[in-house]
Formats: C-alpha cells, structure tokens, sequence
C-alpha cells in the first residue's frame, strides 16, 4: 500500500461508499472519512472491516489526519447531502488545506451554491470542483456518467481518476469531460435530473395508458416495454419498467400493483423549472412531471375526487400491434420535446453565464452510466457536432423527420387517451409545445392585447418592423401614457 492516498473521500453513504470502491478497483488508493458521531460513529470501522477490507484504503475519523494522509496537490471529494453540510466541511476542511488543493462536490448541490463556493474557496487558492454525478448505486460502482465544473485548473489533477471511473460508451469514450466555469457542473447535472423527471413521467403515462384504456395486463406490458427497449426507445429507463413490471413478490402477487401512487422528490426537478422561467425558456414536460408528483401526493383527496367525478371504464376494444407501434412512436416523439427544452435551457444558461458549454459533448456524456442514458443521445450528439448553433433540437434535420413520422401517431394517440379520461399530462404538454412552437401565429395577440387594454403595457404590430411599440386608446377614455415596456 502506497504511503499517501492519491485521493480523499467524505461521506460513506450509498454513493460515496461505491465511489470509493470503483476508484480503488481502477488502481488508485483512497482515503476515506466519516464524521465519528453519534450513529455515524462506527461507518469507517464497518467499510474497513466489511467491503473495504483487504484493499487500498485508508479509513479516518480525524479530519485533520485524513487530510494529511492524502498527496499533493490534495484532492478531496465530498459525497455527502447538499445544501449546509458541504458548507459545514469545506469550513472544518480550510484548516488544514493549502494553496492548490482542490476540494470536489460530488453532490446533488444548487448550482448556485456551486458558485459561491467556487468563489469563496478561489480566494484562499483553493481550487472547487462542482461535480454532477449520475446513475445511482450501481453507477458509482461500476461507472457513473460524471459532469465536473467549476475551477478548470484543477482538471489536469482529477482528469486521469474521473476519466478511469467514468461510465465507457459504446466506443470506449469516457462519460466524463470537462463542463465549465463556476456553477456549471452541476447545472448540467441538474437539468439532466430535470429530464430524467420528464422520462419518468412519459413512461408512467405510456404505463396508465396501457392499463387503463388498453387493458394489458402486467406480463403484457412488460413485454410491450422490452420489446421498445430492442428499438428506439433503448434506455435505461424503459429497460427496468419493464424488469418492474415483470417483478412478483414471493406470494406471487405483482409488486407495482401493491405500490402507493404517491411519488416523491427531492428537487433538483423543481430546480429545474425554477431555473427555466429565471431562464426564460419554456420547460412545460419537465414543469408538468413536478407537478404530476406533487399531485399525486394528494392521495385521500385525489380519492375524494374520484368518488364526486365518476369517469368510464370504457376501453379500447382491440388493442393490437399497430395501437402499440402508436403509443411507442408517441412516447418517442415526447422524449425528443423533452430533450430539446433541457438542451435549451442549457444553451440559454451557457449564453447568459458565458459557460461556452458544449452540448455535443454533454450528449454524449450521458450516453452511457447515467438514469437518462438512451440510444438516441448518440442523435442528439450528432445534431450538435452538425451545427454548434443549433436554435432547438427540433429542427435538426434528423429529429425532424422522426418527429414528422410520429406525428399522426402522437395526435391519435393523445386523443385517444382524452376521449377514455385517462390522464397523460405528460405525452400532452410535450404535444402542445410542439403545436405551439410549429405555430406560425400564436393567440398570443390576444393576450398582449388584454395587456395593453387594462395595463397600457404597448404591443408590437405586423404591419411595422420588430421593436416598434405601440399603445392604443382603447376606450375613448384614457390616455396617451403607456406604461414601460419591458419582458422578465
């Protein structure tokens, strides 16, 4: 065992605890650390003693130690709850730092957080690294998809650990590159989660179609969802719908019939849409999922309202391959909404952060090790590769002819589902963005109309160039005076 560990590590939970282990598995030597209170006090002795044993760690209760344990430039990396905590360590951690040392989030923090940490710690030499890391237990283990940003001179240190731990695509790249500046990191990560609640949503409105207006039964759903993980719908995520489908418990009974419809979160999905409207860049899919969990939590008065509001049982009589071929080919055009709205929302936050971030390579970040890894990242990558500029992921040729050919699909399917009652916000708000941004003229005039009627907040006209404003005197009774013209 080497005399200094080539890294640092904070936090034995779940994530850290197989971080730690995937690091040591790739060669390197880690020095771990746990805070020695209360019922914490004995996780260091039990990592040591159980997973931990016989490899290259080093375990720690002393702060001090572990970071003297550690070669420079130290390299420490935090895997504990965001929000106080991180701020909590970096102030016990300073101490014993120096000029060059390089202190890692890895995190679920704000971004925002990201920032005034990096900040804060640039100003005593130190350098911070806002690290988002997806794909959960088995991805911290055996690869996860990593998205470090923050302090760029202290990628040449952590390069050759993230680049060896990270998920591997299809062609052996790493799924780990450097993101950017300040809070980039894990703004990235974040809409990634923000995404990931917009997957989750569409399949469990492909899943209540299915049940409800197609009346399949377990088996026969998961079927329908293995067969779409063979096609363009390869994913993680409709890969383990399906193995969740299939699952029974040991009485034989089906578990996701036994599963309370209340989902939760921890909000990085909220996060997201707070960051969209701060943005100015429409996230409804992403903004409806959030929203679908905070109702589902509803249980006894969705119950109430289900009683007051009977609604038909009715089904489709026949529900064959060609309906199936529908709702998969619908499902897939939702994705691609929700795709495009998160790359721009980070498009739009790299212009206004000046980030300069590289969507190409964010795409192909998440192809693999991550929640969201699907087959068609390698399409959205490409798109990018293809034109830097692209304005939205719906226009890039490739996604505009899949979307045409979902098209009728998507619409009959949507219907369909409205005209059994059966709920799909998700497949809706991601058809109406589509409707509204395929619009050439929106009822938006209407509205700035109203604005203009009540509030003399002005309007632009068809008839003059852009950013001419105007204010009519609608009633015969105001006056002249408009009010400021200006958009948040």
């Amino acid at each position: 065992m080497n005399k200094k560990s080539d890294i640092g590590l904070i936090g034995l939970a779940v994530m850290g605890e197989n971080l730690a282990l995937n690091m040591e598995r790739n060669g390197f030597q880690v020095s771990v650390y746990n805070r020695a209170e209360g019922a914490e006090a004995e996780v260091v002795a039990h990592f040591m003693e159980g997973r931990g044993a016989g490899k290259h760690f080093l375990g720690f209760t002393d702060l001090q130690d572990f970071v003297a344990s550690l070669e420079r430039p130290r390299k420490i990396m935090m895997m504990i709850r965001a929000g106080k905590p991180v701020d909590y360590v970096i102030e016990a951690l300073l101490p014993y730092l120096e000029a060059g040392d390089i202190v890692i989030d890895g995190g679920n923090s704000n971004w925002e957080d990201s920032e005034r940490r990096e900040a804060q710690l640039r100003s005593h030499g130190i350098h911070f690294v806002g690290c988002g890391i997806s794909g959960g237990e088995e991805g911290a283990l055996n690869g996860p998809a990593i998205m470090p940003g923050g302090a760029k001179e202290a990628w040449p240190s952590i390069e050759p650990i993230f680049t060896k731990i990270a998920a591997k695509a299809e062609d052996g790249t790493p799924c780990c590159a450097w993101i950017g500046a300040g809070g980039s990191g894990h703004f990235v990560k974040m809409v990634h989660n923000g995404i990931e609640y917009g997957d989750m949503q569409l399949i469990a409105d492909a899943y209540g179609y299915l049940s409800r207006v197609a009346g399949k039964t377990n088996e026969e759903m998961a079927a329908i969802f293995a067969q779409w993980n063979a096609g363009k719908l390869s994913s993680y995520l409709v890969e383990i719908s399906a193995e969740i489908l299939a699952h029974r418990e040991s009485t034989g009974d089906y578990l996701i019939d036994k599963i309370l419809d209340a989902a939760g979160q921890k909000g990085t999905g909220k996060w997201s849409v707070i960051n969209s409207l701060e943005f100015g860049q429409p996230l409804g899919l992403i903004a409806t999922a959030v929203y679908e969990r905070s109702l589902s939590s509803t249980v006894e008065l969705r119950a109430e309202a289900a009683e007051a509001y009977p609604r038909s049982t009715e089904r489709i009589a026949s529900f064959g391959e060609r309906e199936t071929k529908a709702l998969e080919q619908s499902l897939y055009a939702s994705k691609i909404v929700s795709y495009a709205q998160g790359f721009a929302l980070l498009a739009e936050a790299s212009r206004s952060r000046d980030w300069a971030l590289d969507l190409a390579s964010i795409a192909r970040i998440w192809r693999n090790g991550c929640i969201i890894r699907s087959a068609f990242l390698g399409d959205i990558a490409a798109a990018y590769e293809a034109d830097s500029a692209l304005p939205n992921l719906l226009l890039a040729p490739f996604f505009q002819q899949e979307i045409k050919e979902a098209k009728a699909d998507w619409l009959r399917t949507v219907a369909s589902a409205l005209e059994h009652e059966c709920s799909v916000p998700a497949f809706s708000a991601a058809l109406n963005y589509f409707l509204s941004l395929t619009s050439r003229r929106l009822p938006a005039n209407m509205v700035q109309a109203q604005r203009d009627y009540f509030g003399a907040h002005t309007f632009e006209r068809t008839d003059r160039p852009r950013g001419e404003f105007f204010h009519e005197n609608w009633t015969g009774r105001g006056s002249d005076t408009s009010s400021t013209t200006y958009n948040v």
